[in-house]
C-alpha cells in the first residue's frame, strides 16, 4: 500500500482524518528538516572562516538591529550557522510539505513568495530568541556550548512547527489529483 493509496484512504473517511494523514506526515518532514538543520548547525561552524569568526580578535559581541548574539554564544560566526542551517532546513521542507505532505499543485509562483516572507519572520524571530536561549543555558545552567546550540535551536525549531502547519496547510490548498 503506497503513500498514495493511503492518502486517497484517509482522503475519503473525511477532512478530520485526512487532516490528521497531514499532520503526521508532516511530523516526518518535519523531522527530516531537523536532521538537516542540526547536521549543518553542527558542521558549518568548522568552516575556518566561519570558525574564525566565532573566536574573533577585538569585540566578538554581534549587534545588529534587535539581534545580539553575545561573545559567549559565539557572535557573529554562530549568527550566521545558525540561521544558514534554518534557511535550508526551511528550503527542504517547502517542497517535500508541498509535494508529499499536502500533495498540492499550488502554483510555486505565489506560493513560494509567501512562505518566504512567513519563513523570513519565523528566522527573525529564531534569530533573536535562539542566542537569548543560549546564553541562558551556557550561563545559567552551565550547559556546553555545543548542548547550549541544540537545545536553543529544538526550542525554536518547535515554535516553527506548530506555525508551519496551519500556514502550509492554507498555502497547499490546491490537490493535485490522485491516481
Amino acid at each position: 500500500m503506497g503513500l498514495k493509496n493511503i492518502d486517497k484512504s484517509a482522503e475519503e473517511k473525511g477532512a478530520g482524518v485526512k487532516t490528521l494523514w497531514e499532520f503526521v506526515k508532516f511530523i516526518f518532514v518535519s523531522l527530516i528538516a531537523m536532521i538537516v538543520q542540526f547536521t549543518l548547525l553542527n558542521t558549518l561552524k568548522f568552516i575556518p572562516f566561519i570558525a574564525d569568526l566565532y573566536t574573533q580578535a577585538g569585540d566578538p559581541d554581534f549587534h545588529w538591529l534587535v539581534f545580539t548574539v553575545t561573545a559567549v554564544s559565539g557572535g557573529l560566526g554562530y549568527f550566521i550557522v545558525n540561521n544558514t542551517a534554518n534557511i535550508i532546513a526551511q528550503i527542504v521542507s517547502f517542497f517535500v510539505n508541498r509535494d508529499k505532505t499536502f500533495n498540492s499543485s499550488a502554483n510555486i509562483a505565489i506560493t513560494l513568495p509567501i512562505y518566504i516572507v512567513f519563513t523570513i519572520a519565523l528566522i527573525c524571530f529564531s534569530a533573536w530568541l535562539n542566542p537569548v536561549l543560549k546564553d541562558l543555558c551556557m550561563t545559567r545552567f552551565n550547559l556546553s556550548g555545543d548542548l547550549s546550540s541544540n537545545i536553543s535551536t529544538m526550542v525554536c525549531s518547535a515554535v516553527q512547527f506548530f506555525l508551519y502547519f496551519p500556514v502550509d496547510k492554507i498555502l497547499f490548498h490546491k490537490k493535485k489529483e490522485l491516481d
